[in-house]
């Protein structure tokens, strides 16, 4: 069994260094594809997983993966495979789900929590649901000892971080800026602001993404985050790959380009 997401912070931070948490779509290329491609990263540094479920209405997802989770879905992508991916990542290290809220609420909350339990997942984090509207989650949540990672932005009040601070178990996902994910030349400045605020509010740890894309990138936000969240990045290495283990090469050898960073010595 993998350690916690909250255990793995924890030991990382142990070791003065930030944790790497990577992401990659469920199903892209194709499902034996994703898991290739995830284990792979895991073995070149990452430290949590983030799976995604293919979602048709991706309202913060920026346009590479908004690309790989159309092919996902247009070569017929299920809910049901999403777990499928799941397992054999999460006995690697913990892997956590990001989805929307309708795939599950479709499900229904409970059956969707015992699915994920079942293949071992360590969570959720929903970007489209707020503590305020998550009272059957957090029960479900609960009952299926799973973590629930809400997110908050630079235009968060202080009131809403705390109550999202307070829900969050595992960590609180801090969206360095305003719009939509995807790899960025230069970072926001709002990033380690925000952090501060969240750590005013709660003795939780706080992961930073939208924009990472690089070590030096990656050792930034390490400087003052608990962990660095890379999406878009690990994804356009799949979508301009020649072919599916060219794309797991290119997706070890950006983790393991990330992890470096991340394991420079920490300047906060």
């Amino acid at each position: 069994m993998t350690a916690s997401v909250r255990d793995t912070i924890e030991r990382c931070r142990s070791q003065g260094r930030a944790a790497l948490v990577g992401y990659l779509p469920a199903g892209f290329p194709d499902v034996d594809g994703s898991v290739a491609a995830l284990r792979a990263m895991v073995a070149a540094g990452v430290d949590v997983v983030e799976v995604g479920l293919p979602y048709s209405d991706p309202v913060m997802d920026g346009p590479v993966i908004q690309r790989a989770t159309e092919r996902a879905l247009a070569a017929g992508f299920r809910v049901d495979d999403v777990f499928r991916v799941v397992e054999p990542v999460a006995a690697d290290a913990p892997t956590l789900l990001m989805t929307y809220w309708n795939p599950i609420e479709r499900r229904g909350v409970e059956a969707f929590a015992a699915a994920l339990d079942s293949a071992g997942g360590a969570g959720l984090i929903t970007p489209d649901l707020i503590p305020d509207e998550a009272a059957e989650w957090i029960a479900a949540s609960d009952r299926h000892d799973l973590d629930r990672v809400f997110l908050v932005a630079p235009s968060s009040t202080d009131e809403r971080i705390a109550q999202t601070a307070a829900a969050s178990r595992g960590f609180v996902y801090a969206a360095s800026l305003m719009g939509v994910t995807g790899a960025r030349a230069e970072l926001s400045a709002a990033g380690s602001a925000l952090v501060e605020r969240v750590r005013k509010a709660a003795e939780i740890p706080v992961g930073v993404g939208i924009g990472v894309s690089t070590g030096e990138q990656a050792a930034e936000v390490a400087g003052y985050a608990d962990a660095v969240i890379v999406g878009s990045a690990f994804v356009r290495c799949l979508l301009d790959a020649a072919d599916r283990s060219a794309g797991v090469d290119a997706v070890a050898a950006l983790a393991a380009d990330l992890a470096s960073g991340v394991r420079r010595p920490a300047t906060r």
